[in-house]
């Protein structure tokens, strides 16, 4: 099947490199012809593991071509995927719809046949009736187009895998021939056994924008939880354990830490308030509003606690930050929860060095402040504090031994819950974490022997004692 993706941003290149995979011809559309040329030659422009390999089989093999043109875009196909990204708009909480309402507008006269038009951006609930009428205001005589959604669950780091192998496929249509032609395109997905959801169009908007926001209800939860425990001397990662294990809740996405950011959750929420206040309906969906303020207090926390253990002061401390990314296994720093503490952090006086496996030149445009380090022994050379941002399997790896031989101060802010603590314990380190409990000095007695003294709650954000041990269950 002939077939264009327009909008080759992270979810449309994906997407294009995908369905190429599965047997189809392809045309991805950009107006940035600098990324259609690095597109063309097999190269992706941003980091997703997997996606090199796809787009060099397929652009070689001739099912893959990319273009600047919608005109060329409109004669080559009659299904038109539209991948655009929707924003958080600069003046308000809503999402910006201007670059799908570009491309419905772009597209509409030049089609010479019927067509197809298949959203798959993240949009508020009502777009499909707007933009069908956008399109049938510009189409030439006699020439029909019919505007379906069918939205997109993909995990940065896992996009490949998200799209072909999807745990479902929702359509929203409302004509039965375009739930047979999408069924067409899926094929591969059906016959392994991907549920389909058809639906009608509002309800299609509705189910990425009700995904995100449950799963940032789940992630400030636990962070919640997470101050509760500070405050008491209690456990969030046991906690979250023992919630995890009742199959109502699940463990997935209760891991205290910094909390989520990106380019999906955080405006994704904010767009799902300003539709809702549009609608009259803001008072359902009202209680978003904490679970964003509570999502982004988790960052002051982090740089709060951070400013206890060194002394109450960043002034002329070394710090070292241990990824700038939102996620691991990406190079997206939009509304990274890392940079967002260092910049805090280097704002402060502190002398800030990160490091990041893949993030680093994107980093460096966002925040060009702090130092930046390819080498992650060169980030933490003579550090007085060491922050663990974002969870990378690198991170994870090393070898807090060596480590402690280079850092000044063998101190680590494990603002991810990841690091195994008995090990960095074992290894000298003092280890913090957010929702973690942590141990009172245990004095030695004169025979040499160690005197256990019961855990004493307070709050996390308590300045340590100098060698404080910490120890805990890893997670």
């Amino acid at each position: 099947m002939r077939l264009t993706v327009i909008g080759t941003g992270y979810l449309g290149a994906v997407h294009a490199a995908c369905m190429a995979d599965i047997g189809h011809d392809v045309l991805g559309v950009d107006t940035d012809a600098g990324k259609v040329e690095e597109l063309a030659a097999g190269r992706a422009p941003f980091h997703e593991p997997g996606l090199p390999e796809i787009l060099t089989r397929n652009t070689r093999a001739g099912r893959l071509r990319f273009t600047t043109s919608l005109a060329e875009a409109a004669d080559f196909a009659d299904l038109h995927f539209v991948c655009v990204g929707t924003p958080q708009r600069p003046d308000s909480l809503a999402a910006d719809l201007r670059h799908v309402e570009a491309v419905v507008d772009g597209l509409a006269p030049l089609l010479t046949r019927d067509s197809l038009v298949v959203g798959k951006s993240t949009v508020p609930v009502g777009t499909t009736r707007s933009l069908s009428r956008r399109i049938a205001a510009g189409l030439r005589p006699g020439v029909e187009a019919r505007i379906a959604w069918n939205p997109e669950f993909l995990r940065e780091g896992f996009a490949v895998q998200d799209t072909l192998r999807p745990d479902r496929l929702v359509v929203g249509a409302t004509e039965p021939g375009t739930d047979q032609l999408l069924r067409q395109v899926y094929e591969p997905m059906l016959r392994a056994g991907v549920p389909y959801i058809g639906t009608d169009p509002a309800t299609a908007e509705l189910v990425k924008v009700a995904a995100n926001s449950f799963l940032a209800t789940k992630i400030s939860f636990i962070n919640a939880m997470a101050e509760i425990c500070d405050a008491t001397g209690a456990d969030v990662a046991t906690l979250a354990d023992a919630l995890g294990h009742d199959a109502r809740i699940g463990r997935r996405f209760l891991s205290a830490g910094l909390g989520f950011g990106g380019g999906c959750l955080p405006k994704d929420i904010r767009a799902f308030l300003a539709r809702a206040e549009e609608l009259q309906v803001g008072e359902a969906v009202s209680f978003l509003r904490d679970v964003d303020r509570i999502n982004r207090r988790q960052r002051r926390r982090t740089v709060d606690l951070a400013r206890r253990l060194l002394g109450d002061t960043f002034a002329g401390k070394r710090v070292a930050v241990l990824g700038a990314t939102f996620k691991p296994d990406s190079d997206d720093v939009r509304d990274s929860p890392a940079l967002d503490v260092a910049a805090e952090i280097a704002a402060t006086g502190a002398d800030v060095h990160v490091h990041d496996p893949e993030g680093i030149d994107n980093a460096r445009l966002a925040l060009p402040g702090p130092s930046y380090h390819t080498d992650v022994m060169d980030a933490c050379r003579d550090a007085d504090l060491v922050l663990h941002l974002t969870e990378w399997r690198q991170y994870r790896a090393i070898d807090p031994v060596k480590l402690s031989e280079i850092v000044r101060v063998p101190t680590v802010l494990d603002a991810r819950n990841a690091l195994d603590r008995e090990v960095w314990h074992a290894a000298g380190w003092h280890v913090r974490a957010l929702g973690r409990p942590h141990p009172t000095p245990q004095p030695e007695r004169p025979d040499g022997l160690r005197v256990t003294i019961p855990h004493a709650s307070g709050p996390a954000c308590a300045a340590p004692t100098p060698g404080d041990p910490v120890s805990g269950v890893p997670k």
